[in-house]
């Protein structure tokens, strides 16, 4: 089975071009592409009110087709979290599919650790996205050959494994656990509610956008002083772009917040996850950047060799 399904569980999508170019290269994969309803639904910032998106994730859950793919993210799955079904949700990744996202999906996929612990009915994935990855034209970067790859491997189960380079230092580290994360404000916002799924000696993946280092230190440092980053056995950050310098950096960079959080924090982080928002939409001759499709809530295994990073399943 080869159907895919698109829909706007969060923010509105407006941009019909991106969702009609995102077809045609998921088509020429031969994925059979269904638009839902929701992604030309529009209320405020949202595609369609709360009880549409509700409404959106249940029919595509009780379709269940073989794959589940967000348009887009923004914000809005936080607004469902308290009325959600998780079974109901459980029930079509039982059937089959595998729902795809990043970003504001990343509450929905952390919801369904903590609602239905790790196991194989809370599995999704974090991957690119219909209108933001799959429906970026060539003039802002276009899709990236190891996005698209890499989706469709792990979308037919072919994907055992993915890599990358990391910083020096952490040769011959090894570790086994449930693979966790994606976007840090999303995952700082369930912190503390119902929806925090308590993963001890996993490993744990970040990124975020538009947000500058200091930001990015102190989520961390929020995740170290409530005790998470303490429980886990690696951390893997990706990417954390479009934000801007400021005069009152003076020498402050995402490298330094990144050492002074190694000098307090013993669980290892690693740079470097090729995983993460892209360019801006608006940077016109952008570079298209690889984006790893991440199998969320899996048991992984965790290997370095000098610089070279292996995270299989």
């Amino acid at each position: 089975m080869n159907d895919l399904h698109i829909l706007a569980p969060a923010g509105v999508e407006l941009r019909t071009p991106a969702l009609k170019l995102a077809r045609q290269r998921l088509s020429a994969l031969g994925y059979t592409v269904t638009l839902d309803p929701s992604t030309r639904a529009r209320h405020q910032r949202f595609a369609g009110d709360d009880a549409a998106r509700l409404a959106a994730l249940y029919r595509v859950a009780d379709a269940a087709p073989s794959i589940a793919m967000a348009c887009r993210g923004g914000y809005g799955m936080t607004r469902l979290l308290d009325q959600i079904d998780w079974a109901r949700i459980g029930r079509s990744i039982e059937r089959g599919t595998r729902w795809v996202g990043y970003s504001d999906l990343t509450a929905l996929q952390l919801g369904l650790l903590a609602h239905l612990g790790a196991k194989p009915a809370a599995r999704t994935w974090q991957g690119p996205m219909a209108a933001d990855d799959f429906g970026r034209d060539d003039t802002h970067g276009g899709l990236d050959d190891v996005t698209r790859d890499c989706f469709a491997e792990a979308m037919s189960g072919e994907l055992e494994a993915v890599g990358f380079r990391t910083e020096a230092g952490f040769d011959g580290l090894e570790a086994r656990g449930t693979l966790w994360g994606g976007n840090l404000a999303m995952v700082l916002s369930l912190l503390g509610t119902p929806h925090w799924p308590r993963i001890k000696g996993g490993i744990l993946f970040l990124e975020d956008v538009n947000v500058h280092p200091y930001a990015i230190e102190r989520g961390l440092l929020q995740l170290h002083q409530a005790g998470v980053l303490g429980q886990q056995k690696a951390v893997l950050l990706g990417r954390f772009n479009q934000w801007r310098a400021s005069a009152l950096d003076r020498g402050y960079t995402l490298k330094t917040a990144i050492a002074r959080l190694r000098s307090e924090c013993q669980v290892p982080l690693l740079t470097g996850l090729p995983f993460g928002h892209p360019p801006g939409p608006a940077v016109a001759g952008a570079v298209s950047e690889p984006k790893l499709t991440l199998p969320v809530g899996a048991r992984v295994q965790l290997v370095v060799q000098g610089r070279d990073v292996l995270v299989g399943w």
